[in-house]
């Protein structure tokens, strides 16, 4: 198959369409390009000569504010709550698409053929199989590793066994796109596979991408394991939606550690490891133990409560998001699949009536709707899972399942297009000037007990930004 890879947005089409001026302390100033995307209203400052024409840094904690990089692959308008993979609507796809389908068009940039889409599909399979150097890593594994340390582990270790991979290379790096979407699902499967004891079970060419996962997940050599079709078709919109989200903070991870030339499995690797906390990727996972604590939709007002008096050690989980402030459009496809999937299975789970009578008493409260706080993607996922019969430990590894062909989308984007310049933000500094080692007395700790300092050796707060 051709290495074809979208260019993305050409430099002259994010052309300035006007300036800023910003004036500093010392009475000059400084005329900033104004970038526009092709998408949304957002209007970007280009800052990148600031320090050199005047000295002078941006603050800017967990890079908020900060655009990164140019992309052309997926388009988010967190105001009116849209959600864009290379300008296709991600609830149209759930609804069309087979996610090998949208794989593709995440990496290459247009909807494949059908003669496309079946040659991709064959390589995939090709692709699905493990170096049986890496299977034998599982057996070191004790019973109890959680599967997303398990993940990082071996996703990292594939690049040991493609060790000649030259990520200048167009055809190297189609390869290795084509083996991390094939390959990751089999480790997941294979770490669940190793937490319970159970042998595990290789893909078959006869399944799509979807059936596989299933089959490898639940499947034994005790009997024949039929795939339900409509857990096939949960999964298949489970991975649509969760393929990619911009610059969120795993696919950051990714850019960052790509950005140094690194081997694109460690790449994937480090995404799979920030993506492990429960900020990011185990939202769901808290979601369900939220759940489970209120118990039952009678103790829904007192929860709300409490929530809105800030009570110590309760938190309203998976409703608002970093971006969007309007209802995530992925809560909304989530929402109806997880009512249909339990209905086809004929599963009653009571947590979903808790999270239905949570969603209307929040969102019938000003309190909620006056901070935006709607709910996301994460809210209804954790309870469709479980109806599959996906234990809690394996919520954050099907994200990374699904991120993996966001993550070699925006690696490949990156490295094709010349954004490689290396990740390297700044520090503003507030320890102590510069003093003598001879001369300082030392303070030691008290009664050999290390005292905790408070956001490293800040001597005072630094204010936040103030909210209008």
């Amino acid at each position: 198959m051709s290495c074809l890879f979208s260019k993305g947005q050409e430099e002259e089409e994010t052309a300035p369409q006007e300036e800023a001026i910003l004036k500093l302390p010392n009475g000059t100033e400084h005329r900033i390009k104004v970038l526009k995307p092709t998408c949304g209203q957002d209007a970007f400052l280009d800052i990148r000569d600031l320090h050199r024409a005047t000295g002078y840094f941006s603050y800017d904690p967990g890079f908020t504010c900060t655009g990164s990089c140019l992309s052309a692959i997926t388009f988010i308008d967190g105001p009116k709550g849209v959600c864009l993979y290379r300008g296709y609507s991600v609830p149209d796809l759930v609804d069309q698409a087979q996610a090998l389908e949208v794989a593709y068009l995440l990496l290459v940039g247009e909807k494949p053929s059908v003669a496309q889409l079946a040659e991709f599909r064959k390589e995939i399979q090709k692709h699905m199989l493990v170096h049986e150097k890496v299977k034998a890593m599982f057996s070191n594994f004790t019973i109890n590793a959680h599967p997303m340390a398990i993940m990082v582990a071996v996703i990292g270790a594939l690049s040991c066994i493609f060790s000649e991979l030259d990520p200048l290379d167009e055809e190297h790096r189609w390869l290795a796109c084509k083996r991390l979407i094939a390959k990751v699902p089999v480790l997941a499967c294979w770490a669940y596979k190793t937490s319970i004891g159970q042998p595990m079970m290789y893909p078959r060419a006869d399944l799509s991408f979807a059936e596989n996962f299933l089959y490898m997940m639940f499947a034994t050599p005790m009997e024949e394991y039929q795939v339900n079709p409509v857990a096939a078709k949960a999964i298949n919109a489970f991975m649509i939606l969760h393929m990619d989200h911009e610059q969120n903070a795993s696919t950051s991870t990714v850019r960052i550690a790509g950005s140094s030339q690194a081997n694109p499995y460690a790449c994937i690797a480090a995404g799979v490891a920030s993506l492990w906390g429960p900020a990011h990727g185990g939202a769901n996972e808290a979601v369900i133990k939220m759940l489970e604590e209120i118990g039952v939709p009678e103790n829904v007002p007192n929860f709300v409560a409490d929530v809105k008096a800030k009570k110590e050690g309760v938190r309203l989980m998976g409703f608002g998001h970093r971006v969007y402030k309007n209802y995530d459009p992925r809560a909304k496809v989530m929402k109806g699949l997880v009512a249909q999937v339990l209905q086809e299975l004929g599963i009653e789970d009571p947590l979903l009536k808790v999270a239905q009578e949570l969603e209307k008493v929040a969102l019938a409260d000003d309190y909620f709707v006056q901070r935006k706080l709607y709910p996301n993607v994460d809210y209804y996922s954790g309870i469709m899972l479980r109806a599959l019969g996906i234990p809690t430990s394996m919520f954050t590894v099907m994200f990374a399942m699904s991120r993996t062909v966001g993550w070699v989308s925006q690696w490949n984007e990156m490295v094709s297009e010349g954004q490689m310049r290396i990740g390297r933000p700044r520090q503003l500094y507030v320890g102590p000037k510069e003093r003598k080692w001879s001369e300082s007395k030392g303070a030691g700790y008290v009664s050999g007990t290390v005292s905790t300092r408070r956001s490293s050796s800040f001597t005072k707060r630094v204010p936040d930004v103030p909210t209008r």
